[in-house]
């Protein structure tokens, strides 16, 4: 099994989503996030002070899958967040090691 993090922009999430399900993906967790890679953040203009925001408001989208889906994963989120601008985001692959559903007590592939 895989474990899929991706980091993208936040108006990309519904193209993402729809990309995983579209690939037969069907489960995935989201979550808010800050945070800068190469783009270090920008300064904006609030009552005519200006400011520098040091963090980027991104979304975390998480999914695990057999690891026979993982690559179809990868490409579905790569292109549905492709902007192709800075701060496109990153993905990231790991293994797991095991899975269990808590309702049902299923474990591996079974439970994702």
């Amino acid at each position: 099994m895989k474990k899929i993090e991706a980091i993208i922009k936040p108006f990309k999430l519904d193209e993402v989503k729809e990309a995983l399900h579209d690939v037969g993906i069907s489960g995935i967790t989201v979550t808010e996030a800050k945070g800068f890679g190469r783009q270090k953040g920008h300064t904006e203009l609030y009552r005519g002070a200006e400011y520098v925001v040091d963090f980027v408001p991104k979304v975390k989208v998480e999914v695990v899958v057999d690891s026979d889906e993982a690559e179809r994963a990868v490409e579905a989120i790569k292109n549905a967040a492709h902007t192709g601008r800075i701060g496109d985001g990153k993905i990231f692959v790991s293994n797991i090691e095991e899975a269990i559903r808590i309702r049902t007590g299923e474990t591996g592939k079974d439970a994702i």
